[in-house]
């Protein structure tokens, strides 16, 4: 298996676990948080999409889907154009409401569709390629895709396990 490979499919896992996580809840379900100071399952799959979107299409020289295909325009959560959720106070995080899972799922699939489409083009050498320098040692693109794939996973974690306390709540 070349390492292409193993990417796609680890990125593939984020897609079924952002749908599995989503699947079935509704608008007060996505936005309720456990404490003031907490984050929802909308603010966290919104967040993992947007980290997704902004950094693979920085890496990768694309436009980011937030803004070429509107979906800050549907959202409408009222935030910078470019805001990635990193840093969000309390007040910010409950912006990311939404009416449906199905914008949350819509906006992640097509991140998603642009981030598998950039991986199937993958050589090996790109991967040493750098594309960030702000750091010692510099980024090179196989540690962001790695670094981007654990900033999904955790995120996606602490949603299912959000998802799993409301659902045990409401039993």
């Amino acid at each position: 298996m070349h390492a292409k490979d193993i990417l796609i499919e680890a990125y593939n896992r984020i897609q079924e676990e952002v749908h599995a996580t989503v699947e079935g809840l509704g608008p007060d379900e996505l936005s309720t948080r456990p404490s003031p100071d907490t984050n929802s399952v909308a603010w966290l799959v919104w967040h993992l999409t947007r980290v997704q979107d902004d950094h693979i299409a920085d890496a990768f020289d694309l436009d980011q889907v937030w803004l070429s295909e509107d979906w800050e325009k549907r959202f409408g959560l009222g935030l910078p154009r470019h805001d990635t959720g990193y840093g969000h106070s309390p007040a910010k995080v409950a912006k990311v409401r939404v009416d449906s899972g199905d914008l949350l799922t819509g906006y992640y699939d097509a991140v998603h569709a642009q981030t598998l489409g950039a991986l199937r083009a993958l050589a090996a050498k790109d991967l040493e390629r750098v594309v960030d320098d702000r750091w010692d040692p510099p980024v090179t693109l196989g540690v962001r895709l790695v670094s981007v794939l654990s900033d999904d996973l955790q995120h996606i974690g602490q949603a299912a396990y959000l998802r799993g306390l409301l659902q045990t709540s409401a039993a």
